[in-house]
């Protein structure tokens, strides 16, 4: 047997497994930390909601303000790759960048449909200055709002969209709208569909950023 081969497979499944334990580590923690907080959050009931020893918290991050922000970097990394799908999946159907922007937010919209205690999290985050992780929490943020200002840049270089748009504030504006309308969206109105929701937001996209 080849012993490079043997090692490559036993390298590949080790990374899958970890891989799979930090998922459910980050789904724990991102739910308690949701339902109660960070500061009363505890290793011992991230790694009891979890399923797993205490040990493996500790083997698989340093402490828990390092799950914290590594949970951050796994979710918007999430997030991003979302809205980057649905802006390639329109460029390949021939879509406008304006078109690109409004599968964006539906995907933003199911995105947080999928993950609401992350999203709520996050926001919360947003808003707090005295955390360890707010650094990274900078460094993530941009991260998604990069995608959009792409889009922007490029709607806006091929004349579907006006040069005096200012693309970084509009980009991150357009994060926010989804953010809030959607946390408003599955606490005040859940009995709405995320086709409704995503039929008010993009009028509101065509509506003040294309000018339609």
């Amino acid at each position: 047997m080849d012993n490079t081969s043997t090692s490559t497979r036993i390298g590949t499944s080790t990374s899958t497994r970890r891989r799979a334990t930090r998922a459910k580590l980050y789904e724990a923690a991102v739910t308690l930390i949701a339902e109660q907080g960070f500061s009363a959050t505890t290793v011992d009931e991230i790694a009891e909601r979890a399923g797993v020893a205490k040990g493996t918290v500790y083997y698989n991050f340093k402490s828990k303000t390092e799950l914290f922000e590594e949970l951050l970097r796994y979710g918007v990394g999430l997030l991003s790759a979302s809205l980057q799908a649905a802006a390639d999946e329109t460029d390949e159907r021939g879509g406008t960048k304006v078109d690109a922007l409004d599968a964006m937010i539906k995907a933003g919209l199911g995105f947080i449909d999928r993950y609401p205690a992350f999203t709520q999290l996050y926001v919360a985050e947003l808003w707090r200055t005295n955390r360890a992780w707010q650094p990274t929490l900078l460094v993530v943020r941009q991260q998604a709002v990069a995608v959009i200002e792409t889009v922007l840049a490029e709607a806006v270089a091929n004349g579907e969209l006006s040069d005096e748009i200012d693309v970084p504030l509009t980009a991150a504006a357009l994060v926010g709208m989804v953010l809030v309308a959607a946390l408003d969206w599955q606490a005040f109105q859940p009995e709405r569909s995320i086709d409704d929701v995503h039929s008010a937001l993009s009028r509101l996209l065509h509506g003040r950023v294309s000018g339609r």
